[in-house]
């Protein structure tokens, strides 16, 4: 995104699209951010256009699927002529091996048709920001300031957009918020944007990591104690909340609050008052509260784990970050903001890149860590590589959890051996596909059958039963990820296993 206190880089952009109604729509679009937009009807009139500006143009927006010459023959025609312009590819069909073919040939970025104004011109911007001294400048004041704000939430998806909106809104008012999502999807830099955006922005964030504190010592290390409040209190202690006065207070994991200890908070939200162990008098504190939690609050609320009270106190703005599985358009720019901070960071005195085999592979794996396990994976490549840039070859843990990638490593000799990947596309027809398998895939147990014994297509329910049966034997019965994986939340998973009278510790018991 671009901050409000640059200056916005304006361009030349080229867009590659044989559908006039697209073409007429981008055009618009690009114009009304400022820039300036040549139109080609396909490839080949494309590379013309270049020719004709050329080291005019700085932006390339591709449309994947076009006549005479296709998007990826147009990228591997640029990779010819030596240009290194960055392309936004756009893709209406296909899944992501088509992304990743883009990625691997080159691409920049890519947004899915229909694309919004505010999309295109979001990865846009991020293309022109690609120069290489800005961004070391940029790197230079975040690290002195040491402030995180919104521009430094690196986002391309349209659902992470709608998260910063959101979340920007907040930041103008002092209401609860409550952040939601799994492990490692980025909630404490929200909850950081939220306070640096709003008046208490020079005061204090304090951070808790409620399910990281011994239950005995919850209350303590939250409200304080008094000297001899209890045995070892040899001295007063200030808590986290008089710490965090006047500022913010972010609770992660709040989920793993004692009920004992939610009940002062409680009073903390509603009437701005704690009860410090051990004192006599409440103390009156002005916080900011911000909570985040991975579970599903409403569930822990029925299986009484959390009070209900508390739970409509804190969720007035709830927001919900998604995994970065359901923004892979964030990737490839997250990769390059973290190879360019390691970069600087290990003092390497070179620029390190990802090339675009890399790119691809990272953009196609599913990072069940989110962006701290993609964090981690770019900063071990960059600290062991001795090269200038990083290939397969340096994610040889993430390669080998993708069946579509045939990982060789290095050769003995220590020279670096190129992985392929490889797209399987399916030759014969699927009827006889699943004749010829039936047997070897019923005595496994890893098919569910879509026919019955009549040959009529099964009830969905009854499809969708055994799904939910297999995958809790699969992955032995970890909800999280069982839900994660079948793409439905855990409340809607707990409902499903009722409905269908499903016991979790025994999954293959067939109800009554």
């Amino acid at each position: 995104m671009t901050g409000q206190n640059e200056s916005k880089v304006f361009g030349q952009i080229l867009v590659v699209e044989d559908d006039p109604v697209q073409r007429r729509l981008l055009k618009n679009a690009i114009e009304r951010h400022g820039h300036v937009a040549h139109l080609a009807e396909n490839g080949r009139i494309g590379l013309e256009v270049l020719k004709r500006n050329s080291g005019q143009i700085n932006v390339i927006v591709l449309d994947l699927m076009m006549p005479e010459m296709n998007g990826l023959e147009f990228l591997d025609a640029l990779r010819d002529i030596g240009t290194e312009i960055p392309v936004i590819v756009q893709t209406g069909q296909g899944g992501i091996e088509t992304v990743v073919q883009a990625m691997r040939a080159g691409a920049f970025d890519f947004v899915v048709k229909p694309v919004s104004p505010e999309r295109i011109a979001t990865s846009i911007s991020n293309a022109l920001k690609l120069d290489q001294k800005e961004a070391k400048a940029r790197a230079g004041r975040k690290a002195r300031s040491g402030s995180i704000g919104f521009d430094d939430i690196v986002s391309a998806s349209p659902a992470m957009l709608r998260v910063i909106e959101l979340a920007q809104r907040a930041a103008q008012s002092n209401i609860p918020v409550v952040l939601e999502g799994e492990s490692g999807v980025g909630k404490e830099l929200v909850a950081r944007a939220i306070q640096a955006g709003g008046d208490r922005a020079n005061r204090p964030f304090v951070t808790v990591n409620c399910g990281a504190i011994p239950h005995n010592l919850v209350e303590s290390i939250l409200f304080g104690h008094e000297k001899g409040a209890f045995t070892g209190a040899n001295e007063k202690h200030v808590g986290k909340f008089m710490e965090a006065d006047g500022g913010t207070i972010f609770l992660d994991e709040i989920g793993d609050l004692p009920l004992e200890v939610q009940v002062k908070l409680l009073r903390a939200v509603q009437q701005g008052e704690i009860e410090t162990v051990g004192a006599r008098l409440p103390q009156k504190v002005n916080v900011r509260l911000i909570s985040a939690t991975n579970k599903d609050l409403i569930e822990e609320v029925k299986n009484g784990n959390f009070r209900e009270d508390l739970y409509y106190r804190l969720n007035v703005f709830p927001i919900t970050i998604p995994a970065l599985r359901r923004r892979k358009e964030d990737i490839p720019h997250l990769v390059r903001v973290f190879t360019e901070r390691f970069s600087l960071e290990q003092k390497t005195g070179h620029r390190i890149a990802v090339n675009a085999s890399a790119m691809a592979l990272l953009t196609a794996y599913d990072w069940p860590g989110n962006i701290r396990q993609l964090e981690n994976a770019i900063f071990r490549a960059v600290v062991l590589s001795k090269e200038e840039e990083l290939t397969e070859a340096d994610f040889p843990q993430i390669a080998a959890q993708m069946p579509e990638y045939e990982v060789l490593g290095r050769a003995p000799g220590g020279e670096r051996v190129e992985a392929q990947f490889v797209v399987h596309t399916r030759t014969e027809p699927f009827v006889d596909e699943i004749e010829a398998n039936r047997g070897v895939n019923e005595a496994s147990g890893t098919v569910i059958s879509s026919t019955n014994v009549s040959g009529d297509v099964r009830k969905l329910a009854d499809v969708e039963e055994e799904l939910i049966r297999f995958a809790l034997k699969f992955y032995r019965g970890q909800m999280s990820q069982v839900a994660r994986k079948l793409g439905i939340g855990r409340s809607t998973l707990y409902r499903k296993l009722k409905d269908y009278g499903i016991d979790p510790d025994d999954p293959q018991k067939k109800a009554a």
